[in-house]
């Protein structure tokens, strides 16, 4: 079997290379690729580039996640995150292939308290919630055989993240502000390569299984409890710190203005992802700590 994967070097790119080269033959491309044009911003050449390598699976890790930048070039982020993945999808299409695409839960309005199913009703806020949502709707349309994957929060241990960040303005300051009215759940890349790679295997079994997924590490918090959580880590690993896990204070979203609207409630629905692929999300905490351990 052929896998190709699209945004290899990004978080979850980095992970799948890991995780799809049990399933076959793996072809890892970026934007920076030379042999073969897997740059975004240039749809067609990338469709080429399917067809050129006639994969059985397509993965497609790359996006523009740059959500306040996507505010001032809108057009640019639909490129990356939706003309680009319909282009793809119908190559894959084409093929016969599988695709394999990650959204997020930017896709609604973060309205209520409610973890959000997949059937429920989008409404983004944002150009990077509008831009993602279209990918969705690019990749179901041009092609059925897909497994679109939305998730929240993502970390991974390379590259930055939140609670690297956290750290090291622990380090630098003697007390930090962190929101404490947006909801959802840290979710580690390692985690979602991991699901894919067992759902790939399962839908190239069983076509019926192909469809659109919550994938998010299970429990729930808002990012001041996930900026406690890392230092109490922080401190229990013996990270000398000039601001502890009780030197956090809380504050809403208001406080912290930015171009794009967040979302207050990014909690997701991941039955139907449980019972299709009979698996078991741990626990956000576990997957914290271990890129932690990882890191400090």
């Amino acid at each position: 079997m052929k896998v190709l994967l699209l945004g290899c070097n990004g978080q979850v790119g980095w992970e799948l290379q890991r995780s799809l080269a049990c399933l076959g033959e793996l072809t890892a491309l970026d934007h920076d690729s030379r042999e073969h044009v897997a740059d975004f911003s240039r749809p067609e050449e990338v469709a080429e580039t399917v067809r050129r390598l006639r994969p059985d699976v397509v993965v497609n890790a790359a996006a523009h996640t740059a959500v306040d930048k996507a505010e001032r070039e809108e057009d640019f982020a639909r490129t990356l995150n939706a003309t680009t993945p319909g282009a793809v999808a119908r190559a894959a299409h084409e093929l016969g292939a599988l695709m394999v695409h990650y959204s997020t839960d930017y896709v609604f309005d973060g309205s209520g308290s409610r973890p959000w199913a997949e059937g429920d009703a989008t409404g983004p806020l944002s150009a990077y919630g509008r831009t993602k949502l279209e990918g969705e709707q690019q990749v179901a349309q041009h092609c059925p055989n897909h497994l679109i994957f939305r998730t929240s929060w993502v970390y991974a241990a390379r590259g930055g993240n939140f609670a690297k960040t956290m750290l090291r303005l622990a380090q630098e300051r003697d007390r930090l502000t962190v929101i404490d009215d947006q909801f959802g759940a840290p979710t580690g890349a390692e985690l979602l390569a991991d699901v894919t790679a067992h759902a790939v295997r399962a839908t190239l079994a069983d076509r019926s299984k192909a469809g659109l997924y919550h994938v998010v590490a299970s429990g729930e918090t808002h990012w001041h409890g996930y900026a406690q959580f890392v230092l109490q880590q922080a401190e229990a690993a013996g990270l000398p710190l000039k601001a502890s896990s009780r030197d956090v204070d809380a504050v809403p979203t208001s406080a912290f203005p930015t171009p794009a609207r967040r979302p207050h409630n990014s909690r997701l629905d991941t039955l139907k992802l449980q019972h299709t692929f009979g698996l078991v999300l741990p626990p956000w905490q576990a997957g914290v700590a271990r890129m932690l351990r990882e890191t400090l």
